[in-house]
């Protein structure tokens, strides 16, 4: 082997070193400290020479190397998003990530998912956080009223938000959707279309929503005349189990006239079913769907749809835990939004 001419070779290659306080300094000609303060966004350096120090640091690449940001400051600038596999659908999980993406690629935060089943158990992952200090933050869904996830996490005093709310009195960060009100409205409009039995398709009584939905149920289904046509599926079931149970139900001497799903997977077994059953959608039977985007037009423009914005969801969660991690006041941190009809649910 010709040593001499590796040597040669490997001194013409580009430097592919990981880029340093030291790099950017020696390229603006600044010192090491006032490039790291400049970075920082200290008050005490001038916006310009934070704009060229960011310049240079954005051309080169530089990243903070986060073990020795932790070393210094105790700070992992990671936040773990905790999300059920089962909870990819329709594009869920995706528009969840681009919209919290949307806000943390501002910051310091990386943000990392943590992926677990229903099944399993659920403070395996949020045990794993806390006894590694792999996240200075924490988002979870699937919330339930006493939730065990919550209780440890404001035992240990992490940083979280929750996806849907809890009954628990320690007041925590939470985005919500306006549940009870997306049923109160969307039975409305059934009503207001002479449908009389309305079938909706529930999450599982273990979770927060579903009383919210309960309760939604409750107000608009007083009146003696309309009735709830009970469904032994929820949003959780086999999308193939809940197609079959739809399918007995339309079949059966007293079908539901009006069906009602809170998400997308609930959604597409429906469709299918009543298509089934060639049963026209607007005049035998109505479906009122909330969606995660608004697709469902596509596939059938009768059925009558209520969005919820997956996307700005992930953007709420981002901005309440980067205030949570600052310190900001827990009952101040929530936010719950209604319901968004689109044009052909007006």
């Amino acid at each position: 082997m010709d040593f001499k001419n590796t040597r040669k070779n490997a001194a013409v290659r580009p430097d592919r070193r990981r880029p340093t306080l030291k790099t950017i300094a020696e390229e603006t000609g600044l010192g090491i400290t006032t490039v790291s303060r400049a970075l920082k966004d200290a008050p005490d350096i001038g916006a310009d020479t934070k704009q060229r120090v960011r310049d240079v640091a954005l051309r080169l690449g530089y990243r903070p190397n986060r073990a020795g940001v932790r070393l210094r400051t105790g700070k992992t600038n990671v936040v773990a998003l905790v999300l059920s596999v089962d909870e990819e659908v329709m594009g869920f999980a995706s528009h969840l990530l681009y919209g919290l993406s949307e806000v943390l690629s501002g910051t310091p935060y990386h943000l990392i998912m943590t992926p677990h089943f229903i099944s399993g158990d659920p403070l395996a992952p949020i045990r794993y956080i806390i006894e590694t200090g792999s996240a200075d933050g924490v988002i979870i869904s699937r919330t339930e009223p006493d939730d065990p996830r919550v209780r440890m996490m404001l035992h240990h005093g992490i940083p979280f938000v929750t996806h849907g709310r809890t009954e628990i009195d320690t007041p925590h960060a939470w985005h919500d959707f306006d549940n009870e009100r997306f049923i109160v409205e969307a039975i409305g409009r059934l009503k207001s279309r002479g449908r009389r039995r309305i079938a909706v398709l529930q999450p599982p009584d273990n979770l927060t929503c579903h009383a919210h939905i309960r309760s939604g149920m409750s107000k608009a289904l007083s009146d003696a005349d309309c009735v709830e046509v009970p469904l032994a599926v929820t949003t959780d079931s086999d999308i193939a189990e809940t197609r079959r149970e739809l399918l007995d139900l339309l079949r059966s001497a007293d079908p539901p006239d009006g069906i009602v799903t809170v998400f997308g997977n609930g959604a597409i077994a429906v469709l299918s079913a009543v298509r089934h059953q060639r049963l026209k959608i607007g005049e035998d039977i109505d479906l009122i769907c909330k969606q995660p985007l608004n697709a469902l037009h596509w596939l059938e423009p009768q059925v009558i749809a209520v969005n919820e914005d997956i996307r700005d969801c992930g953007r709420e969660l981002a901005s309440l835990l980067l205030a949570a991690i600052d310190g900001a006041a827990p009952e101040t941190l929530h936010s719950l939004h209604p319901p968004r009809w689109d044009a052909a649910g007006e």
